[in-house]
């Protein structure tokens, strides 16, 4: 391959030399009408091969030999025009020292300049003349029968468009045929946009879809905003056609663009949540050159964190997790992607307090993102002991041993479920919000929590029990036809958390926007579409009634909280509670000794009466315990 290059580089060379050469006689001759004036001609003859040297090295130095011609551009253009002026320059200033000893006439210097100019980018733009000649030649000899090729509608006629064309021609001329582009833009409609004519805005997709039998529709809009992107995309889903998108820039590794990173359309995009736009240096300046210890750094968001955690070169990224096999595949991951990242998995459990101990003597971490938790509702409402241990014991644990081992920051995972809670896992998770704003108090790390909804295709969330269904030919099962959840993309959190981490003061509540809530019942009826089936025809949707302790809706705030904004249109701060440290120790550990009896039912009540906003479902009267009966309850124990 390298020798083949030297090849072509020594061809071109050859045919600039016969270029210049030929230029330095054409402009001669011009300048002179035709009269070979003998003594200027001699002159000129000992000069040409320091005039060929000079252009030669020029259009090296512009890499003129090493550019691909079949796919010449503008730069390429540019880099050409360059290196010729420059060279010309070079030799009237040496034309004009020398001109005692040789005379050079700068008429002809400057005519002969501008034919090389001409011919050399001329010769080169004609090799992609060529290319696409051959291109267009092959389509027409295969495309006497149109119906046999793939017809294609583009949407987007910016500079990712014009780059899908020419690669479908460059790739795919005999097999697809792109029949027209689609723009928003009114000064675009009715123009070409190479050779494809722009047929209309997103109103027209539709009709242009059945006049033209389009078989695939090409969203080259990386770019757009969310919302745009999902109107679009729900216009192209109603046409008989196959829809597929560039993904989004934040996707695209280095931001390039090809037929190759086409795919599907997904959940991710009929959500449309906008890209984040992060001040990577406020969050750079808490975790470069830090100790950043990740709980739960195995899970969906933990692992994310990691990832993202790690593009900002901690001096130490301590990975925490229970379960060795996530937190091994991650290892792996972030040691394939990132070189230089000093890391460790550390297999622990947060409810172990002297394992706790060690790993902060050890490592002392001094920035602390707390994801590790039990999340899933319906599994704790029937296991209540494991949410208290985990979850409550859990975020006390690493919370103390972050006070003690003076971290600069602990940052604790919460979600929409601790909004007025009514299951078990929602009220542990008020609890832990609880704990870190009362012992931030007192402490001189900065303890704060992030509060958002449900992150797509996390670790057994309803996306991927959809899929399983939708595989098995259905039914498709749902609580209830108008329960509403938020949802937000897994990368999109974590970038939100580490952003709110850099804004911590200590004690505050950061509530994330999480868009609209969105209908479970619609993102059913999407997931069916998109696996290719139609909604109640080929996959029943089956209502199976609301589970124990579930909301038909999540809400992100509590009344009495308030919402202030910060400089992320994102993020926004929740008024802190008032909550006294030693108080709620001294509820943790009645929790932990009714939760050790195995006492579920008293468990949840005595939860009640600390966590005042947990109202439970599945019992008539929310207020049936007060102090007296805990204390008795924990005097009994």
């Amino acid at each position: 391959m390298e020798k083949e290059g030297k090849v072509k580089a020594l061809f071109l060379m050859s045919l600039d030399t016969l270029i210049i050469v030929n230029s330095y006689i054409l402009a001669f001759i011009i300048r002179f009408n035709f009269d070979f004036i003998m003594d200027k001609r001699n002159e000129l003859i000992l000069f040409l091969p320091v005039i060929v040297i000079i252009y030669l090295i020029m259009l090296s130095i512009f890499k003129m030999y090493k550019s691909i011609w079949t796919i010449v551009g503008i730069d390429e253009v540019a880099f050409g025009l360059i290196a010729c002026l420059i060279a010309t320059g070079i030799i009237l200033i040496t034309s004009t020292i020398i001109s005692s000893i040789y005379y050079i006439d700068h008429i002809t210097v400057l005519l002969a300049g501008l034919f090389i100019m001409i011919f050399t980018i001329g010769i080169r733009v004609s090799f992609r003349i060529y290319r696409r000649m051959i291109s267009h030649g092959r389509v027409l000899l295969n495309s006497s029968n149109i119906s046999n090729l793939e017809k294609i509608l583009i949407i987007g006629a910016g500079s990712c468009g014009q780059l899908i064309i020419e690669e479908i021609r460059k790739q795919n001329p005999i097999k697809q045929k792109v029949i027209g582009v689609i723009d928003d833009n009114p000064s675009k409609i009715g123009t070409y946009l190479r050779g494809i004519k722009i047929l209309g805005n997103r109103n027209k997709i539709i009709a242009i879809s059945e006049e033209k039998n389009i078989d695939l529709i090409l969203i080259a809009m990386p770019s757009v905003d969310g919302k745009t992107k999902k109107e679009i995309i729900e216009i192209c889903q109603s046409t008989r056609a196959k829809v597929k998108i560039i993904p989004g820039m934040y996707e695209l590794i280095g931001g390039k663009v090809s037929l190759n990173r086409m795919r599907d359309i997904d959940l991710r995009d009929l959500l449309g949540r906008e890209e984040v736009i992060l001040d990577k240096q406020g969050i750079k300046d808490y975790i470069e050159n830090k100790v950043v210890m990740v709980t739960g750094g195995g899970g969906s968001i933990g692992s994310e964190l990691c990832r993202q955690i790690a593009k900002f070169s901690p001096k130490l990224l301590l990975i925490l997790d229970i379960y060795e096999n996530n937190a091994y595949e991650l290892e792996n991951e972030l040691i394939s992607n990132f070189k230089n990242l000093k890391e460790k998995v550390l297999i622990a459990s947060v409810r172990d307090e002297k394992r706790l101990e060690n790993i902060f003597y050890e490592y002392k971490p001094q920035v602390i993102f707390h994801a590790a938790a039990h999340k899933h509702v319906p599994l704790m409402e029937r296991n209540p002991e494991e949410a208290i241990k985990n979850n409550v014991i859990g975020t006390l644990n690493v919370a103390e041993c972050a006070h003690k081992y003076g971290a600069e920051r602990f940052v604790l995972i919460s979600t929409d479920k601790a909004v007025n809670p009514t299951n078990v896992m929602g009220a542990s998770k008020r609890m832990c919000e609880m704990i870190i704003q009362a012992i931030d108090k007192n402490s001189n790390t900065e303890f704060v929590a992030v509060r958002f909804g449900n992150v797509l295709g996390s670790n057994g969330s309803v996306i991927p029990l959809f899929k399983k269904q939708i595989a098995k030919g259905g039914p498709v099962t749902l609580t209830h036809k108008k329960i509403t959840r938020y949802f937000m993309l897994i990368p999109e959190a974590a970038q939100l958390v580490l952003q709110a981490g850099a804004y911590a003061k200590g004690g505050e509540i950061f509530v994330l926007d999480m868009g609209n809530p969105v209908l479970i019942y619609d993102l059913a009826k999407d997931l069916i579409k998109l696996s290719g089936f139609e909604p109640e025809v080929d996959i029943k949707i089956e209502i199976t009634g609301l589970r124990p302790g579930e909301k038909l809706y999540e809400e992100l705030l509590m009344d009495e909280e308030g919402l202030r904004k910060t400089s992320h249109e994102k993020i926004f701060i929740a008024k802190p509670g008032e909550y006294d440290f030693e108080m709620l120790k001294l509820g943790v550990n009645a929790l932990k000794k009714i939760a050790d009896l195995g006492d579920g039912e008293t468990l949840k009540t005595a939860l009640q009466f600390i966590v005042k906003t947990y109202k439970r479902l599945d019992t008539e009267n929310n207020s049936v315990f007060n102090e007296v009966a805990l204390h008795e309850s924990i005097e009994a124990i």
